[in-house]
């Protein structure tokens, strides 16, 4: 799908360079909105014109005050509506018609609490926008500041500097875009828009993006996101942004419930909101910090510094404990330092006085800083090695004169970056620590370099800004997905949907056929009726086998007792038989004894429970499939993200553990190794310390199969999940012992 923004971009265009500003409901007291406005636009050195509207004055701040937009000297450009939501909707239309481009409504009350007559309020703004096409900011915001044509008009008195810079900030509460404008400055950073978007009745996030995607002074966009209305229009716009090489860093806030279907299956369980974003936002170059201090550390990381195209990572530090510190961070965040290509060691050692320690990362208290020389040629020996990706140098910006060897060892460094660096090189500081007027004028004259704040933090910044890049690449390799759904696929599905009229939760059964359809290979197994069914189905299969209650009412089956496995005889399939039956009447099921004999014609038995009746299918005979390693597959459909496949540790462990990994569909090969090594079981698959490896290639054949099914089936279902996928020695196979799909549209849930 492809959203055309040109539009929309037309109208953030108007809005952040307005002719004229017009302040709707302007008052000169002390602490008002308005008061703080026209500061802000004051303080911004804003060019144009200024008109106040507020029919009960005649003079505002010693200039005139008009009553309504007829009166006013030229027609309005840009409205500052400051009055509350009960005449905002009129004074955006009456603007509208007297010429206005833009409108920003500062006031709440349009429906955010679910107030009925703020919904229609909300409801009303929206049609004037579409209407009129006045583009509308808001509502509940605190204003704007665009630092190319100097237009403020935040309420807010951190108000410092108004100017062009290369941050954009975007996004649904003004005191955090606010804030974050305040911490860019003190880094020594400058935004060039802060751009609050409020409740987004008109303008949406998606909107700013595109218009930000386009502007060349923008490279970076920092987004603070609180709920994703359209997927579909806010992926186009952050694609828009990777086209024009800008990373776009989101602040997510909130886990979504999933509501109560989720709850049937593990996938809801396990999927927050935040990792299904992560997964699916991820490939179209949105990296999603954690903090706000996070967000900062990025920005600072991808303004001055590329992206390393591995995760080895090298270090010069000036301290053991240092060494140490960036050790334990590497660890933590999946990075590497890699043993030094006998090259580098040679070289390394030249530099210095026979049995001198020479390692990564570099411990540079025994001679580094010996001169400029020494220096320099450490980093050019650490930049030369082959199994280095990207230089980290233990150092800090000085905040105070004073310290010129410093200094001048970092310009030597800069002017290496710009002229002969082969990979990304970045200074990390022992400690956090904030910046002075002398470090940011210094920090000013070297844009080639980053400069992070310690260990921990910095190595986090960089993996993450890694695995962005790592995503973006499996995106791209995977081919546009074109397929149609085989034939075989599509008869399981209608099959199942008239098998299932009663639910749209498929029992074990019906789930596991949808599943072969598609190549996801389960045991062999048949529903049986009543005892002597069950035997004879077990001397067809053969022994040992295991039997489980069949019913879509009943999803966890062991819960109530519904599972037995391992039978290796006659006696002891009937004896289970009867027992599936006896829990289920001791964990509260009105089971008659009829109810064990399912008749062979009936579609299922209707039993009760407590607050519910529950249908029955039979009981369910199936191979016993011994060793392996348990692994949970399936698609989980995210509330504002939509499907996301998902694999991890199995077993009745699974929520505990939550060992798992997500992917967009369509699955490639390539994709759905890179979800398994990300897990702790997808090493133990491997090999893990001797142990015979399991056969991943079919676990990657599954993982490819359920992203087809996401592709061809996703509008029908709400998830699926495969609970446990026994993952066989290599060369084996895998199979899934058990499954759950559920159909979208259950009315009962």
């Amino acid at each position: 799908m492809t959203i055309d923004f040109e539009a929309a971009k037309a109208k953030v265009a108007a809005l952040a360079t307005p002719r004229n500003v017009v302040l709707v409901g302007a008052t000169d007291r002390p602490g008002a909105w308005s008061a703080k406005v026209w500061r802000s636009l004051g303080l911004a050195g804003y060019e144009g014109n200024v008109y106040f509207i507020n029919p009960r004055r005649n003079e505002i701040f010693g200039r005139p005050c008009y009553p309504d937009f007829a009166s006013l000297p030229e027609p309005p450009d840009h409205l500052a509506v400051l009055v509350p939501a009960q005449a905002a909707v009129g004074a955006v239309r009456d603007g509208a018609a007297a010429g206005a481009r833009s409108a920003m409504i500062f006031a709440a009350g349009f429906g955010e609490d679910g107030d009925g007559e703020g919904v229609v309020r909300r409801r009303e703004l929206e049609e004037i926008a579409a209407q009129t096409g006045v583009a509308v900011a808001g509502p509940n915001v605190m204003g704007n500041l665009i630092g190319k044509s100097r237009f403020a008009t935040l309420t807010n008195d951190l108000v410092q500097s108004v100017t062009p810079g290369p941050v954009a900030l975007v996004g649904q509460s003004g005191g955090v875009l606010i804030h974050l404008n305040v911490v860019f400055l003190e880094r020594g950073i400058t935004p060039g828009y802060v751009l609050c978007t409020g409740n987004e009745a008109a303008l949406s996030t998606p909107d700013y993006i595109a218009y930000l995607a386009g502007d060349p002074e923008v490279k970076v966009i920092v987004a603070y996101v609180e709920g994703i209305a359209d997927v579909e229009r806010f992926k186009e716009a952050c694609l828009l942004a990777r086209q024009a090489s800008k990373p776009v860093i989101v602040l997510k806030i909130g886990r979504s419930d999933a509501g109560q279907q989720a709850v049937m299956a593990h996938t809801g369980s396990l999927a927050g909101s935040t990792e299904v974003f992560d997964a699916i936002a991820g490939e179209w170059g949105v990296m999603r910090a954690e903090t706000t201090d996070d967000a900062v550390e990025l920005v600072e990381l991808l303004l001055y510094t590329p992206v390393p195209a591995g995760r080895r990572i090298g270090a010069i530090t000036l301290s053991g404990a240092y060494r140490g510190l960036l050790l334990d961070a590497a660890d933590k965040y999946g990075l590497h330092f890699e043993a030094l290509a006998p090259a580098t060691t040679a070289r390394l050692e030249s530099l210095f006085t026979v049995g001198a320690k020479v390692s990564n990362p570099l411990d540079g208290g025994f001679g580094v800083l010996t001169s400029e020389e020494v220096y320099l040629a450490c980093i050019e020996a650490l930049d030369d090695d082959p199994g280095i990706d990207m230089l980290l140098v233990q150092e800090e910006l000085p905040r105070v004169p004073g310290k010129d060897r410093t200094v001048q060892y970092i310009r030597r460094v800069h002017e290496y970056v710009a002229t002969r660096a082969k990979k990304p090189i970045a200074f990390v500081s022992f400690a956090t620590h904030s910046r002075s007027d002398y470090s940011r004028d210094l920090k000013a004259q070297l844009p080639r370099l980053s400069f992070l704040n310690e260990p921990d933090k910095a190595l986090r910044t960089i993996a993450k800004a890694i695995r962005s890049d790592e995503q973006q690449r499996l995106a791209q390799a995977s081919r546009p997905y074109a397929g149609m759904p085989s034939a075989d696929a599509s008869d399981a599905v209608r099959r199942l949907q008239e098998d299932a009229f009663r639910s749209s939760v498929l029992n074990e059964a019906q789930s596991k056929q949808l599943l072969q359809a598609y190549g996801i290979h389960a045991p062999r197994e048949t529903i049986v009726a009543s005892g002597d069914q069950a035997v004879a189905a077990a001397e067809a299969l053969g022994y040992p086998v295991v039997l489980k209650i069949a019913s879509a009412d009943i999803p966890h089956k062991s819960d109530v007792g519904g599972v037995f496995v391992n039978l290796r005889s006659a006696d002891e399939v009937r004896s289970a038989y009867d027992r599936i039956f006896a829990n289920l009447r001791r964990h509260g099921f009105a089971v008659s004894a009829d109810a064990a004999s399912v008749g062979a014609a009936d579609p299922g038995i209707d039993v009760s429970r407590p607050g519910r009746s529950v249908v029955i299918d039979g009981v369910l005979v199936a191979q016993h499939v011994g060793g392996g390693v348990e692994l949970v597959l399936g698609l989980h459909r995210d509330p504002e993200m939509g499907l996301v496949v998902m694999a991890g540790c199995g077993g009745v462990m699974l929520e505990l553990i939550k060992d798992v990994a997500f992917a967009a569909p369509p699955v490639t090969a390539a994709k759905a190794r890179d979800m398994l090594q990300s897990t702790r079981v997808g090493q133990l698959l491997s090999g893990y310390r001797g142990a015979p490896p399991g056969d991943i290639e079919a676990v990657v054949q599954a993982l490819v199969a359920l992203g087809r099914v996401a592709m061809e089936l996703g509008d029908a279902l709400a998830s699926i999940d495969i609970n446990p996928f026994v993952v066989l020695p290599e060369g084996q196979g895998a199979v899934a012992l058990d499954a759950l799909v559920i159909l979208k549209g259950d009315a009962r849930h």
